[in-house]
């Protein structure tokens, strides 16, 4: 699957700086707005032991992590749904997302200017939701026009869209994102073709000063209380800090981290975090030529999941033999887990389950 999680936020917060720690495509960090005009794109691995075990196990000749990509999108200002600034740039890279990193400024620095002359995160936050909210808004507006002429023709369906529409139009106009809204299924499928904004899950990544690891300060304290209202999720970075943790060789990462109290880069936790905000599971294929990760949506059957390493897979689907990651640890080898009984055969209704190692029979 391919995955991409838009890192956004107010111009100056240290989108960019974050950006160049966490991705070997470097944009470009400067102390004015929109240096970043087209959208930056690193490939980050997901950081995962499962795969070292196996490594341990089957010796392959290549080891193939899963992957998510970062997208590095053009600063926004308040007015930005009307065209202000790089507006209409930044909504249209913005669509085309999975999920959103918000980073939020929670430091001071006199150096660097702040677009509102103060830090102030709840201001910060709600500007961004509400441009979203206000551009979400408009594209409701322009559906329901087009819907309107047919919907007075006596078009029942048109009219039950139409019905569903305004309902929608109400909750943004009263300052509701489509993500925290109780919508019904048949709400959710009038607005599915229009690629809404704020139906988009979202991280909050509060950017705070390195003195402030790993806790916090009173800026990221008045993020997080804002943001429980919509029962979102808050990382705590040091843009700073993971510049200089991106420089060190891996065996020197370890040190740096005990020093501030880290358990796991910033990377780490906001990889992590965008893989969970997806819903996402990951699956294992292992033989002597590779051991690969690969990524599905959780719930997914065995057929779909098949289909992830390739189409004729989920066409001629017949069989998959399931082991799972305890026993392959503790059999050592998949002979012995054969004829220790430990491999499973499931068919076209098995769910497959995160951490699953699988192999798939097909027809071709």
């Amino acid at each position: 699957m391919d995955l991409q999680v838009g890192i956004v936020g107010l111009p100056n917060v240290g989108k960019s700086t974050l950006f160049n720690a966490i991705s070997s495509a470097q944009a470009e960090a400067a102390n004015y707005p929109f240096c970043t005009i087209e959208p930056n794109v690193g490939v980050v691995t997901l950081p995962d032991h499962r795969l070292e075990i196996l490594q341990d196990l089957v010796n392959p000749e290549k080891v193939i992590p899963t992957v998510i990509e970062f997208v590095d999108i053009a600063g926004l200002v308040k007015g930005a749904s009307k065209g202000e600034g790089l507006g209409n740039q930044f909504l249209s890279n913005i669509r085309t997302v999975d999920a959103i990193a918000h980073v939020i400024r929670c430091f001071e620095d006199d150096n660097i200017t702040h677009v509102a002359g103060g830090v102030d995160p709840v201001f910060d936050q709600e500007i961004i939701e509400n441009e979203l909210q206000l551009k979400d808004l408009e594209s409701v507006e322009k559906k329901i026009r087009k819907l309107e002429k047919i919907a007075k023709s006596g078009d029942a369906k048109a009219k039950r869209t139409m019905y569903h529409l305004q309902f929608i139009k109400e909750k943004l106009s009263t300052g509701f994102s489509i993500r925290v809204m109780e919508c019904s299924d048949e709400q959710l499928d009038s607005i599915r073709d229009l690629q809404l904004l704020t139906a988009k899950p979202v991280i909050y990544v509060a950017n705070i000063d390195e003195d402030s690891l790993p806790d916090g300060n009173e800026f990221s304290k008045k993020l997080q209380e804002i943001i429980s209202k919509e029962s979102a999720q808050m990382i705590l970075i040091s843009g700073g800090i993971e510049a200089q943790i991106a420089e060190l060789e891996v065996d020197e990462q370890r040190l740096f981290m005990d020093e501030y109290g880290l358990k796991e880069s910033g990377l780490d936790k906001l990889v992590r975090a965008s893989y969970e905000l997806l819903n996402l599971i990951t699956f294992f294929t292992a033989g002597k030529k590779e051991v690969r990760a690969w990524t599905i949506k959780k719930g997914w059957k065995a057929p779909q999941a098949a289909g992830t390493i390739h189409t004729d897979f989920e066409k001629g689907y017949i069989k998959a033999e399931v082991i799972k990651l305890y026993d392959y640890i503790k059999y050592k080898t998949e002979l012995a887990c054969k004829e220790a009984g430990k491999i499973a055969i499931e068919g076209k209704g098995y769910h497959v389950e995160d951490g699953d190692i699988i192999h798939f029979r097909f027809n071709v």
